[in-house]
């Protein structure tokens, strides 16, 4: 008999420590009102998790950790279709495009980043269906949920800090004038310098999240790390007060949403990133 209620009664941590201590067997489904999920459990340890509209396949994984080059990924997608992610990882493998513990690795971050993901959901429904692994042809891992329940309480806290912080993702960016970190001590990471790449008064930073394919929380706690190092500022658009569009005005937004930009990158002549790139090559 599948156990199921409301996240609001019973969270996502209680769920998870129930299962660790049964060393339950089975699929968690998760849902509220934008995603659904489902976390997968072989004797209370995770082995697998899908988010809707996050699905990838092995190869996509494996180029996305940077143990495939694009090209590579397109090629074993195409002559390995309809194989099994084992299959699929054997094969290369015994190419030696790669070894097993990138699979491993890979797999394993992968699961961890839609659990934590889900950490956050504090309303919706559950329901637990025992023995029931849907989870066939798919690359798997066995990770102890001790582990997961600490880190993600963990995460959900400073979740919760950085929604604080950065309260608002429907804001674009844009550099600071005059930085207040010396550029000598600025060691940015390969997410932040995506993330830079794309700061414009005209991308929001949920857009920037949207094409780098990064979460909130993610894109939270970059946003917020590149503000306290002065290199950024929030752009604050003052709340204009809505009137009554004419037929003619109507018109022409119709027209301006048929047109809009899409995500640019800032202009080529950005001063602080020049300087940046001038203060690594200088390193």
């Amino acid at each position: 008999m599948a156990l199921k209620g409301n996240l609001k009664d019973f969270g996502i941590t209680q769920l998870l420590n129930l299962i660790n201590l049964a060393r339950k067997t089975g699929t968690l489904y998760l849902a509220n009102n934008e995603e659904k999920a489902y976390l997968c459990f072989r004797e209370g340890r995770m082995v697998y998790a899908s988010l809707e509209g996050h699905e990838v396949s092995l190869p996509t994984l494996l180029q996305e950790s940077g143990k495939l080059t694009a090209e590579q990924a397109r090629v074993v997608e195409r002559n390995m279709a309809g194989k099994s992610d084992r299959d699929i990882a054997l094969m290369l493998i015994q190419a030696g495009h790669i070894q097993q513990q990138d699979v491993t690795k890979s797999v394993q971050q992968h699961t961890l980043d839609l659990v934590y993901r889900v950490f956050s959901w504090n309303e919706g429904t559950f329901r637990f269906e025992p023995a029931q692994l849907p989870i066939q042809g798919r690359m798997t891992t066995s990770i102890a949920l001790e582990n997961i329940i600490m880190e993600g309480s963990r995460r959900l806290k400073e979740w919760e800090r950085l929604q604080d912080e950065v309260p608002e993702l429907d804001v674009a960016l844009k550099f600071a004038e005059r930085p207040t970190t010396p550029l000598r001590d600025i060691n940015l990471t390969v997410e932040e310098w995506r993330v830079i790449s794309f700061v414009n008064p005209r991308n929001t930073i949920r857009q920037i999240a949207q094409y780098n394919s990064m979460s909130e929380f993610q894109i939270r706690k970059i946003v917020y790390s590149l503000l306290q190092a002065g290199l950024v500022e929030i752009i604050r658009r003052p709340r204009a007060v809505p009137a009554v569009p004419t037929a003619g005005a109507r018109g022409r937004a119709k027209e301006k949403m048929r047109t809009a930009p899409q995500m640019r990158r800032p202009a080529v002549k950005r001063g602080l990133i020049r300087k940046l790139i001038d203060r690594i090559r200088e390193l």
